[in-house]
């Protein structure tokens, strides 16, 4: 397939390419500079035309896409994904440097997403199997075979399969998909691009009316791959392989390639029909239509056409243009606008479900656009990433992998050393036959992380207009490989950013993900997972209903949430995202939306709910600089209740409920104590303010009064009654003895809240176990109220290490248990004891088989002693270590010498 261009057949050029092919796009390059077309044709949607240009930008870096969306409905869209070795860019490169004008000539956006919406509603449930009746054709986009650009079945609105999907435009029912409204229904999903057969395609070709038995007949056959029939027919047992020696890894070659493929194609389609889906017809259709006013406009000789190699024999065919009119009769319409948006490339793998994908676009990329040497220089590539990662690679592994590639190359009968040679040879030369460095290889070479870039003049809504200029401000650009992000909110700029995030989370734009902070964990630092996925540019256009900017959208759907929210809990998170991205202007309407529910709402696991998130906000807004005087009130309205109402909502309560109410509590518990913390700060800051401001020049002290009001309201005081009216609460949970309908988790768990806060003795917390593991209590109730008060691995264990007294108590209960009680029990406290740590546990064995004292927190002089443990409290050992402690401590390290047993304990 080398050497000068014979002379072609009179007529319209025809490039049949599969897309995504660097060989494919080095012939497409090749044939258009030797027969100099006046016109290029690409399949593609004609909306594009308009926008055509901007690819010769100088800003304009692929992967990029088109992006056709329904105007009233921007979740409906299809995207056209183009790589720098596609076919389709090479062309349109070629006629753009050559002042040729580029046409797309595939069925138009509008026509796709329409018949795509109408498709979809039809298809609710979809049907598995059986022939469809035979009639005009459906009105969708057909996949298409070898062609990627137009999406093979054209986007469904928001909430349905999007066949445009950059994530899956060829996938019908992914096993990973979660219903997200981008994710595509091709029925070409996991096919080769060439395949135009779809498993459960019925329909007869053309859609002339074929009987159901002949369509069956046709749906058994068109289950066979193309590719893998001209693969066996050229001895090959690998599609891929056959393609990549025949087209991928030959040379530019003439038009001889095409011709071939052509005849191919005409074959195929002669023994399989139109693949199983009758709107081929309806795209080829209008492909025609587009050619003849090409070749009555430019002569017959001056058209080329680059399209997928399925649709060539159709393009060839003689049919009068009042019967191609006719199958585009009525087709349904829908104003849509189109953009050039970045893509990825590994979005254009396979294996992202994209069904006309490739598996290695980062090696066809590297293919097209070696000058020369291309395996040698893919394995000085990988050698560099390897070593970047801290790999022993030497020039040295690279001479032998290359000859070892060349090597199994020429043993497999390969013209030239493949993806598969290559990563044998980097496996067993660079990587000692480890597939771990591989899997490295193939993440960031053979597929990759390039993101594409698109001028400012490319066409865009208001919204991702200023997406790009706060993006610019911030020096916060989009990049396609997942980085963490460390931002100090006490910086402009990073706060700055931690705003635009926040928004565009509240938007459903999740270009930012939070992530759990390294290092220090104040409300001062935040930590962000960045990656940028193609879709985001979809959603930026679904967004843009809300608003021009960022910050007017996210404002106006907040404002909107508020209204519709319908429960407590739901605005009091939006309360807290509110304030986490700073939109002041929609805090009023959530306020008052917050306030009318917790008016109505006598719910006090709702109430509960909604106060961690409310205290959190006050606490945000006082790190963000943010007046949170509202939100103070409200949250001690919320506690107020909640001291009330929680009693009487313990009362009666099966497990499941006493879990849930004990989760409740330990909520309640963490927020009021944050509350009380976050007023204290506030009275100290205002108190510091306030003594600044004195016997300085008079001013208005507007921010001071804020703070005051919050004081009042929310300051030490009130917090202080509040956290000693939680307290009086619990300890009224606590010590309802004989009170069997109060659960004994309740119960327990009530009483080691009060121990941890300091509220509680610890011969009163013994006094407290001793009742609940009386002979009176059942067994079930008693290791109800053990887990409840050393349950869930909150330092359970290490109070029974600390106090043997505790454990003595737990020891005795658990031996006079009956036998035909024990049973039940030891679920409970199998799961009581099974949350603690690996050496908890055992320190907890050993104090059991030692025997520990129940005279006082040591085991006594007499006590018997296991492995590592004294007899006893050593003075003269403990006074060794004193002076260092007190040093850490801050202390005086050299106390009086009779205080040295006191400081020892």
């Amino acid at each position: 397939m080398t050497g000068a261009p014979r002379a072609r057949p009179a007529g319209p050029l025809l490039l049949g390419v599969r897309h995504h092919g660097p060989g494919s796009a080095r012939a497409v390059r090749a044939a258009l500079e030797a027969c100099a077309p006046r016109v290029v044709l690409i399949e593609g949607p004609p909306e594009a035309d308009a926008i055509v240009r901007l690819a010769a930008e100088k800003d304009m870096r692929p992967p990029v896409a088109l992006l056709a969306h329904a105007a009233d409905d921007p979740g409906r869209a299809g995207f056209w994904p183009l790589a720098g070795f596609s076919p389709e860019w090479a062309a349109i490169q070629w006629a753009l440097a050559h002042e040729v004008p580029v046409r797309f000539i595939d069925l138009p956006a509008a026509n796709s997403l329409a018949m795509s919406a109408k498709e979809t509603r039809a298809a609710e449930p979809a049907p598995a199997g059986p022939p469809a009746p035979a009639g005009p054709p459906a009105p969708a986009v057909p996949p298409d075979p070898a062609a990627e650009p137009a999406p093979a079945v054209a986007p469904a609105p928001a909430g349905a399969p999007t066949p445009g999907d950059p994530a899956a435009p060829g996938d019908q029912a992914n096993p990973g998909d979660r219903g997200d409204p981008l994710d595509s229904a091709d029925p070409l999903d996991q096919a080769d691009p060439l395949d135009p057969a779809d498993p459960g395609a019925t329909v007869a070709p053309g859609g002339q009316g074929a009987p159901a038995a002949q369509a069956a007949r046709s749906a058994e056959r068109l289950r066979v791959d193309p590719l893998s029939v001209l693969a066996e027919a050229a001895g090959y047992d690998d599609p891929e392989r056959w393609w990549e020696d025949v087209i991928e890894h030959r040379g530019t070659g003439g038009t001889e390639a095409f011709t071939a493929v052509a005849e191919a194609m005409a074959a195929l389609r002669a023994e399989y029909g139109h693949g199983g889906h009758e709107d081929d017809a309806v795209r080829e259709a209008h492909m025609r239509l587009r050619l003849r006013e090409a070749r009555r406009e430019f002569g017959d000789d001056e058209v080329a056409v680059v399209c997928g190699a399925w649709h060539v024999p159709a393009l060839g065919e003689r049919t009068s243009v009042t019967a191609d009119r006719k199958l585009l009769k009525g087709l349904p319409k829908v104003k849509t606008e189109i953009s050039w948006v970045p893509w990825t490339h590994r979005r254009l793998a396979r294996h992202s479900g994209y069904g006309a994908g490739i598996t290695s676009p980062g090696w066809y990329d590297h293919l097209f656009h070696a000058p020369d040497r291309p395996v040698e220089r893919w394995l000085t590539k990988v050698a560099g990433l390897l070593r970047a990662e801290d790999f022993s690679v030497s020039s040295a592994h690279v001479i032998e992998a290359v000859r070892l590639a060349e090597t199994l190359a020429a043993m497999r009968g390969r013209p030239l050393a493949g993806l598969a040679e290559t990563l044998d040879a980097v496996r067993a030369v660079m990587c000692e036959g480890s597939d771990v460095p591989i899997a490295l290889v193939r993440d960031r070479l053979v597929v990759g992380d390039v993101l594409g870039e698109v001028p400012e003049s490319a066409p865009a809504v208001p919204l991702q207009r200023d997406l790009t200029r706060t993006q610019r401000s911030l020096r916060l650009k989009p990049e396609a490989l997942e980085r963490e992000l460390e931002l100090d909110l006490r910086k402009e700029t990073d706060a700055g950013r931690s705003r635009l995030l926040h928004r565009l989370r509240l938007l459903g734009v999740d270009w930012g993900t939070p992530a759990v902070s390294r290092g220090s964990t104040g409300t001062f630092r935040e930590t962000w997972r960045l990656r940028w996925e193609p879709e985001l540019s979809v959603r930026v256009a679904e967004a843009g209903v809300w608003g021009t900017t960022v910050l007017s959208a996210a404002t106006a759907k907040a404002e909107t949430e508020a209204r519709s929210a319908k429960g407590l809990a739901e605005v009091t998170e939006l309360a807290e995202r509110c304030l986490l991205a700073g939109l002041s202007g929609a805090l009023p309407v959530v306020m008052r939306s917050l306030a009318d529910r917790a008016a109505l709402d006598a719910d006090v696991g709702h109430l509960a709910q909604a106060l961690p998130a409310l205290v959190r906000s006050v606490r945000y807004g006082d790190v963000r600089g943010t007046d949170t005087v509202a939100l103070g009130e409200v949250a001690v309205g919320l506690t107020e209740r909640i001291l009330v109402g929680l009693p009487p909502a313990c009362v009666g309560l099966d497990a499941d409920g006493a879990a849930e109410m004990r989760r409740h509590m330990e909520a309640v518990h963490r927020a009021i104590g944050l509350l009380s913390e976050t007023a204290t700060e506030t009275e100290t800051g205002a108190a510091a303010a306030a003594e600044t401001e004195t016997g300085t020049e008079a001013r208005p002290h507007t921010r001071t009064d804020a703070r005051s009001a919050q004081t009042r309201s929310a300051g030490p005081g009130a917090a202080d009654g509040l956290r000693a009216r939680w307290a009086a609460m619990l300890r009224s949970l606590a010590g309802r003895d004989g009170t069997p309908a109060t659960p004994g988790l309740i119960r327990g768990r009530a009483a080691r809240l009060l121990l941890d806060d300091g509220r509680l003795a610890e011969d009163e917390a013994a006094r407290l176990m001793g009742l609940a593991l009386s002979p009176g209590t059942q067994p079930p109730e008693a290791a109800s109220w053990i887990e409840g008060f050393i349950g869930g691995g909150a330092g359970g264990g290490m109070l029974l290490v600390h106090d043997e007294r505790l454990l003595g108590l737990v020891d005795r209960w658990l031996i006079s248990v009956p036998a035909e009680a024990f049973t039940d029990v030891l679920p409970l406290l199998r799961r009581t004891f099974s949350a603690y740590d690996t050496g908890v546990r055992r320190t907890l064995g050993e104090l059991v088989r030692r025997g520990p004292a129940v005279d006082g927190p040591t085991g006594g002089q007499g006590a018997p002693a296991a492995t590592g443990f004294g007899p006893g409290l050593d003075p003269d050992r403990a006074a060794a270590v004193v002076s260092t402690v007190r040093l850490l401590l801050g202390l005086d390290p050299a106390p009086h010498a009779n205080d040295t047993m006191e400081a020892a304990r």
